[in-house]
């Protein structure tokens, strides 16, 4: 349980920090120099990843098969818990008007990139097996 729990908090923060990186490089090559959003805006992204990360690991763990059904039986309530929070952000101020089209583009393009590392580690655990047991 204890390396589950490291493996989870460096996941998410190897993540959190390549995606505060790659939004600061991107304001900075704009030419703005301090986040517009504050820091509502971390915390924001903090708690997006947050969802997300978590409904992937217990994605990982579901006992359906196929694999792509197990990732989009995790991804839709994810999704809409994701759409949740950006409403209740609405609550404190006003949401960009593209704010659910981002939403849906950054999480789902994370999603899908774990999806593929997963599934790609998942058969090379497979094949490596098979060449194990195939060796004896």
């Amino acid at each position: 349980m204890t390396k589950k729990l490291i493996r989870m908090v460096s996941i998410y923060s190897v993540i959190y920090t390549a995606i505060t990186l790659l939004s600061s490089v991107l304001y900075l090559c704009d030419g703005v120099y301090e986040d517009p959003s504050g820091n509502w805006h971390e915390l924001d992204r903090a708690m997006i990843l947050l969802i997300g990360i978590v409904a992937f690991e217990l994605c990982t763990k579901l006992p359906v098969k196929p694999l792509i059904l197990r990732y989009v039986t995790a991804y839709i309530p994810s999704l809409l818990l994701a759409f949740a929070y950006v409403w209740s952000t609405g609550l404190r101020e006003p949401l960009a008007k593209t704010a659910y089209r981002d939403i849906w583009i950054n999480f789902t393009s994370l999603f899908v990139l774990l999806c593929i590392i997963n599934t790609v580690t998942l058969v090379y655990r497979k094949k490596k097996r098979q060449k194990g047991k195939g060796e004896k």
